[in-house]
């Protein structure tokens, strides 16, 4: 009886110590980082591609896991229940629940998972390779296992939405963003750039291109020596050229093609055939995202295109550099206007002209300013107003006290925004 006490005692504390591992296993499996077990595969390492391999199949990875910890957990409870009672009778029931719980609550679950949760990627290593061989010889089960609970889900209404999980992952992928934090200048600065990055698919170009109202065009119909003067007294090397109206874009013409004609040209700038300076023009509609322009710049090797509505209406241009501006912010050379829209005032308010973006607000001073529904910031204070506010009035809304310093007919040219030191009203209280 004695050794058969003793057998059974080490039976229970073997399969206690299994129950750990898979414990520990799940743990450090499912937390483990996924960037850098791909990152060590890239380099090489045998074991980071047995962790991706797994949680490729995570289905499978979590099913023999737990099928494998609640079958030693069960055993273990069984033989410890057994030998209980045979010394204390039917009270062994009693003291084999309290024991085995308290057991495998702390040794099979608790400290294994707390190592684990602390130690994830190393953990992960570590146990990959057994833990391979274990979902590799319990698969028919598993799958099994899966096939039943599927079903039960189905039945129930909640199958699985794949669609989903993709949405998961980016708000997962943004919510590491806004964890990347810290005193350094650099690190807000690299938080700015991860979250542009992941806003390109989000932002159509009308929302960051260059308004037709502030494009430096050129008449195709003057005179060659005329075209020359506007394009050389321009701060950009491209500019649209219309012929008739201003809607009629019939081209772009480059200063490098001008200079490079005028080089091979003998008869001066009188005989220069400006036609042959002038490519043809890129339309594209309003509705592109970022990420599509981008990709089409560098498809077509371009840098400049034109922006129209529904109508084929010409309402700005947009370029190479301003999309890469959304990802690493303002690129200033020496003909860019150092003044941004923006002027902070002594007070601690802030003068900003109308057009200014209410993204270029939020990336640069870490507002939160809604710009679903308007794109700038004298858009969003008549959205919010309702009308078309007068030289004076002042609304509060979003935190910030809003006036309106300038007007010209019904455009807002200049807006004072002040913090509010009291909490946000409601979007329907909007004070005068």
């Amino acid at each position: 009886m004695e050794a058969t006490f003793w057998v059974t005692v080490a039976v229970v504390f073997l399969l206690l110590v299994i129950s750990a591992f898979f414990s520990g296993a799940e743990t450090a499996l499912t937390a483990a980082s996924r960037p850098r077990m791909h990152e060590l595969e890239r380099q090489g390492n045998e074991r980071a591609a047995t962790v991706n391999a797994l949680l490729a199949k995570k289905e499978n990875l979590i099913g023999a896991l737990l099928l494998g910890n609640n079958g030693v957990n069960i055993g273990a409870s069984a033989l410890a229940t057994g030998v209980l009672i045979d010394l204390f009778g039917n009270a062994g029931i009693a003291y084999a629940t309290i024991v085995m719980t308290a057991l495998v609550l702390i040794f099979s679950e608790v400290m294994p998972k707390t190592y684990a949760i602390n130690r994830p990627d190393e953990t992960a290593l570590a146990v990959a390779p057994l833990v391979r061989a274990f979902v590799m010889a319990l698969t028919p089960f598993t799958v099994a296992v899966q096939f039943i609970a599927s079903g039960m889900l189905r039945v129930c209404g909640a199958g699985i939405d794949v669609k989903r999980s993709f949405v998961i992952r980016e708000e997962e992928l943004r919510g590491a963003i806004e964890l990347h934090k810290g005193p350094e200048p650099e690190v807000r600065e690299e938080q700015r750039m991860l979250r542009s990055v992941l806003d390109l698919g989000d932002v159509e170009v009308s929302e960051i291109m260059t308004h037709r109202s502030k494009v430096d065009m050129v008449n195709g119909d003057l005179p060659a020596a005329e075209i020359v003067r506007k394009v050389l007294a321009s701060a950009y090397t491209r500019m649209p050229v219309w012929r008739g109206e201003q809607d009629n874009i019939v081209g772009v013409i480059n200063a490098k093609a001008i200079f490079r004609t005028l080089q091979g040209n003998l008869g001066g700038i009188d005989q220069l055939d400006v036609r042959a300076c002038i490519t043809p023009p890129w339309f594209i509609p309003e509705s592109t995202t970022l990420l599509d322009q981008l990709s089409e710049f560098q498809r077509r090797q371009e840098h400049f295109a034109i922006v129209v509505d529904e109508y084929g209406s010409f309402l700005g241009i947009v370029t190479l550099e301003d999309i890469l501006e959304e990802i690493v912010g303002q690129i200033e050379d020496e003909h860019d206007d150092k003044v941004a829209g923006v002027t902070v005032q002594p007070d601690g308010s802030f003068l900003v002209d109308g057009t200014v973006t209410i993204r270029d607000l939020n990336r640069e001073f870490d507002w939160q300013l809604p710009d679903e529904e308007a794109s700038t910031i004298a858009g969003l204070v008549m959205h919010e107003a309702r009308r078309i506010p007068e030289v004076g009035q002042q609304f509060a809304f979003h935190g910030f006290r809003f006036e309106v310093v300038r007007r010209r007919k019904n455009r807002i040219l200049a807006l004072r925004l002040s913090p509010l030191e009291i909490a946000e009203p409601a979007p329907d209280q909007i004070a005068k």
